[in-house]
């Protein structure tokens, strides 16, 4: 169920507030060094409002829900100020709104968990296709994932639930915001690919759309797929874009994309329509990479709310 922040817990968020571009946002950057959460630690979330959000309007944006946030955008709270490693989702979407291609969202970024200590990979692995048999698979593979506690454990419901639960309905109360299933999606990269096709099923209800870009399905060999594939929604409500590149990681991923491309098929989905997936020849898989073709899912998602 939906949980409201307390009273507590908004003034201490309405004390955090700070807008901390390292470059020239477009649009304006909301900043939350703490987000409170019962679900997963406390982290930073960036809430990025488009040119012309005006809160006094009668105007409502869609929002889009994005992994990885310390990637987002180039804010100066980011560890990686200074290095290539920021999509510019400001940038992007800034310019396809100017030249007509689509309407404005608002993006709420969440921060990643602590990725030197794997706790990345145990919030954004999904949860249920991880049974012990699996788990066994990975650990010869060497790709388990740590917990921020030590545990070693796969906690990424608990990740979902803070999204869907906690972080959605304080977006949905602060800001001017369309609440629906359509208006609401859900973006990221390698494992975080995951996540957002793992959001798909777990909150259908919820998310309408879903970008992967260069999915690390290899994880498990192809487990991922096979649970996936008997608990992808049919079509019909869903708008879903993969893609991946040719090199380095991305060079891995073809063959399990191909399985997934099968899985969208045999639950209706219709390629170009409400889905697609799309191979970037000599891509690699790098924050450059997605930044570079972001526009490409961005107006496959949004595009249908011209």
């Amino acid at each position: 169920m939906p949980r409201n922040l307390t009273d507590a817990e908004k003034e201490e968020l309405m004390a955090q507030v700070a807008s901390r571009a390292a470059t020239p946002i477009d649009g304006e950057i909301v900043h939350y060094q703490d987000f409170p959460s019962e679900q997963i630690r406390p982290r930073p979330v960036d809430v990025w409002l488009p040119e012309g959000y005006d809160p006094d309007s009668s105007d409502r944006y869609p929002v889009i829900y994005m992994h990885d946030g310390q990637m987002m955008f180039h804010v100066s709270s980011s560890p990686w100020v200074g290095k290539d490693l920021f999509w510019d989702v400001d940038k992007v979407i800034t310019r396809l709104n100017r030249e007509g291609e689509i309407k404005p969202a608002i993006v709420a970024s969440v921060w990643m968990a602590d990725w030197k200590k794997g706790a990345r990979g145990s919030e954004y692995m999904p949860q249920k296709p991880v049974t012990d048999e699996v788990w066994e698979v990975m650990k010869q593979s060497g790709r388990t994932f740590a917990a921020e506690d030590g545990g070693e454990e796969i906690r990424s419901d608990n990740y979902l639930r803070f999204l869907v639960q906690e972080l959605k309905p304080f977006i949905d109360e602060t800001y001017r915001t369309q609440v629906d299933r359509d208006s609401t999606f859900i973006v990221g990269s390698s494992m975080g690919g995951l996540i957002s096709a793992y959001a798909i099923v777990e909150y259908p209800d919820v998310f309408g759309g879903a970008a992967c870009l260069s999915s690390d399905w290899t994880i498990g060999e192809d487990a991922v797929l096979r649970w996936l594939d008997d608990h992808w929604p049919a079509a019909g409500a869903h708008r879903v874009y993969f893609d991946h590149g040719t090199e380095t990681y991305d060079a891995n991923y073809g063959p399990y994309q191909e399985k997934m491309d099968e899985v969208m098929r045999r639950h209706g989905y219709t390629a170009g329509d409400d889905w697609t997936t799309l191979r970037f020849e000599g891509a690699d898989h790098s924050p450059r990479a997605w930044r570079e073709r972001l526009h490409i899912p961005i107006k496959f998602l949004l595009g249908t709310q011209l």
